[in-house]
């Protein structure tokens, strides 16, 4: 566990009108490692990762990152701060090229829009085509190359490979992979847990808003009760 990462203490949150959905969240997220929120639909991770993110109010515990309390900042500060988001569902910007997309959000440092380029190939060959143009698979390359063009510490996705075919879900796998060894923390929703293997380094279970179990790839693999009870598979 790393102090200087991302660590959840016993969140809570909800929606207006809605109820609470988070009931004392605990996750760390420690930079140069991958972990993973993982869960039914409808069991909180998405709220968790708005939490997260300032677009609602934490009721309660407390987010830290960088050693530093984040939670109920607004988003953008927390994006400066140094956490960088692939929402679910991509939300590029169809009107604008591949290019414009990338240079939108980009932020001094390490990652540049060439180092983007050669992460994703694909995206170099359509730096001028509009994103609107884009396959669903080139879509999910760009707004991965949008997130690291903040050049973030922490990087967080949503539904990393939801509906993606096997050879795009590979090349994305390899680029967290390339993050992570740079020592960026990566913390991923997805469903495909033979593929997130390779990556994770720690699985968090979440069922009706609470982490019900933490553990690793292998510990998952070897747990199918666990699997079929909270993940649905």
């Amino acid at each position: 566990m790393s102090a200087e990462g991302l660590v959840l203490s016993g969140v809570e949150a909800g929606y207006p009108g809605g109820g609470r959905v988070l009931f004392g969240v605990d996750l760390v997220a420690p930079l140069g490692a991958a972990v993973s929120l993982i869960g039914r639909n409808g069991m909180g991770k998405t709220t968790t990762v708005r939490t997260v993110m300032g677009m609602l109010r934490p009721l309660g515990g407390t987010i830290r990152f960088a050693g530093r309390e984040i939670g109920g900042e607004r988003s953008f500060r927390i994006a400066r701060a140094g956490l960088g988001l692939v929402p679910e569902g991509r939300r590029v910007f169809p009107s604008l090229s591949v290019e414009e997309n990338l240079a939108a959000t980009a932020r001094p440092g390490p990652w540049t829009m060439a180092r983007v380029l050669r992460l994703f190939p694909q995206l170099e060959a359509r730096r001028n085509s509009y994103a609107r143009t884009l396959s669903g698979g080139e879509q999910q390359m760009l707004a991965v190359g949008r997130a690291v063009l903040t050049n973030p510490r922490l990087l967080i996705l949503d539904e990393a490979t939801e509906g993606l075919a096997p050879l795009i879900r590979a090349e994305i796998w390899g680029a967290l992979q390339v993050l992570k060894t740079e020592g960026l923390g990566v913390v991923v929703i997805d469903k495909n847990l033979r593929e997130m293997a390779h990556l994770v380094d720690r699985h968090h279970v979440l069922e009706k808003g609470r982490v019900v179990w933490t553990g690793t790839s292998a510990e998952l693999a070897g747990d199918r009760s666990l699997a079929e009870r909270a993940l649905g598979v």
